[in-house]
């Protein structure tokens, strides 16, 4: 592997006697990683030790000590070509970029940003921690990267997400004092991802390190500003770089006196045999000043545990009220944040005919009533559980959860309102056979029709081991494909 060597100079200065058993880390392979979803088995966990089950058969899984629900799985293994996959009941994730979502320690009914979200993972981890109360806000400010972000929600099932195109800066001044917790996974230099990452090798620069770790501090200033006191920010990089990680967090407190870093043993990880894989590792005072408090952030080396390099701070912005009252049950969010599947929904904005025609739907194919306050944008109607939220000024990709299209005398469910729907939830449902017992998973991926009893009529939730793939409109024995055509399987 060819490591740049200034990189090399500057660890084998740093580590010392440490840094040969570093060096040879990047002479085995990366590890692979996949989280399971508990959105899509809606909290229950039967269903959970099930599916657990089913993917251990299926890929040999062994436990990710840091993350209930974060598996490794063998190389020999592709996950991502399972139907499984599609029906959102896992997001394949490095192994150590788990730990954020647990570090972040999310509870129901918070308001939550994702400052730096794509592709999804963290998100749909903090996302799983809410489970579906509350509001997860997703941004991401190249637009390619926040279109595979919104994608990524979708499939995943989340219903009560905000996903934005926008700088910071720009959230900041749409949103200040919003949020209870703020994850900023910064953009970095990646020099923790060099096992597995060839562009981060080739692109590595003193340089470089320098402009991550001004964007850094600039992206740590919108996120104060939008982070109510009382909140939690979380700062993640996948890098080794002393600016970037200890100084970044050393100069952000300076600014910022009203800031204290959480002591570790005030932030529980899912893990309990963490210390056998060498996690967690403190900051290093001696690489920064001395500055005894970075022994509350987090390092992840890929030479003490089976994973790449990652840097994690858990910081609280004056007292750690919000997550008390969390804690001891109160409402805080409110009651808009609930996700009260089996109440009514507030309707907002709504022409007569479109509030028929999706009733109309409800009534014949579903058996709840979704709560919150729904909206009609040209023919495309949406759900919104978190309540009033201004996004007037941002660019949104994904404003809640996408219910259909309201068309002449008839609702058409959209594809985002069955990946966030559970079997017991649909008037009607078929289980399509997966690759090791049959061909209909596959040939649903691929948009063909499914045969179903002849007495199942009308709109169908087709599901795999439980989880939600996709819609089909079944009549005579038949069932019509409504899979996405732009995520059909080809061949």
């Amino acid at each position: 592997m060819d490591i740049p060597v200034k990189f090399k100079e500057r660890m084998s200065r740093l580590l010392g006697e440490e840094y040969d058993s570093f060096l040879a880390a990047y002479e085995r392979n990366a590890y692979k990683g996949l989280r399971l979803n508990p959105l899509k088995l809606g909290g229950d966990p039967v269903k959970e030790e099930d599916l657990r089950n089913i993917l251990t058969e299926r890929f040999d899984l062994k436990p990710v000590p840091w993350c209930r629900t974060g598996f490794y799985y063998d190389e020999e293994f592709r996950p991502g070509l399972d139907p499984l996959h599609q029906a959102g009941a896992y997001y394949i994730q490095e192994p150590s970029a788990m730990v954020v979502g647990e570090l972040a320690n999310v509870k129901p009914g918070m308001k939550v940003l994702d400052l730096c979200a794509a592709p999804g993972g963290k998100t749909s981890h903090l996302a799983g921690a809410l489970k579906g109360e509350g509001l997860i806000w997703a941004n991401e400010i190249v637009p390619q990267r926040a279109e595979i972000l919104s994608r990524n929600v979708e499939r995943m099932g989340i219903a009560n997400a905000i996903v934005s195109c926008a700088s910071p800066a720009e959230l900041a001044l749409a949103l200040p004092g919003f949020f209870d917790v703020i994850v900023v996974d910064s953009p970095c230099s990646g020099e923790g991802m060099f096992r597995r990452d060839e562009i981060a090798r080739t692109e590595w620069s003193k340089e470089n390190v320098a402009m991550c770790a001004k964007r850094s501090r600039d992206i740590l200033e919108s996120a104060n500003l939008m982070l109510k006191n009382g909140g939690r920010l979380i700062y993640s990089t996948c890098t080794f770089a002393v600016e970037e990680d200890e100084g970044a967090i050393c100069d952000f407190l300076d600014r910022h006196p009203e800031y204290s870093l959480i002591e570790k043993e005030l932030v529980p990880v899912s893990g309990s045999d963490v210390n056998t894989y060498g996690f967690p590792t403190d900051g290093r005072p001696e690489w920064c000043d001395n500055r005894d408090e970075v022994r509350d952030t987090y390092r992840l080396w890929p030479h003490l545990l089976a994973g790449e390099g990652h840097f994690a701070a858990v910081m609280c912005k004056g007292s750690d009220r919000i997550f008390a009252r969390f804690e001891e049950g109160e409402a805080v969010a409110g009651e808009d944040c609930k996700k009260g599947r089996k109440k009514g929904a507030r309707v907002d904005n709504l022409t007569e005919d479109a509030i028929k025609a999706y009733r109309e739907f409800e009534k014949k194919s579903m058996t709840v009533s979704l709560n919150g306050r729904m909206e009609l944008k040209g023919d495309n109607l949406y759900l919104m559980t978190f309540g009033e939220v201004r996004t007037d000024r941002i660019r949104i990709l994904r404003n809640g959860l996408w219910l259909g299209t309201v068309k002449k005398n008839r609702f058409e469910p959209s594809h985002s309102l069955a990946m966030a729907l559970h079997p017991d939830e649909v008037g009607s449902c078929i289980e399509l056979r997966d690759k090791g017992r049959g061909a209909d998973a596959d040939n649903y991926l691929k948009g063909e029709t499914i045969g179903c009893d002849s007495d199942v009529t009308g709109w169908v939730l087709c599901t795999i081991e439980g989880c939600s793939l996709g819609w089909g409109k079944a009549t005579g024995g038949v069932v019509k494909n409504h899979y996405p055509k732009g995520l059909r399987v080809m061949g």
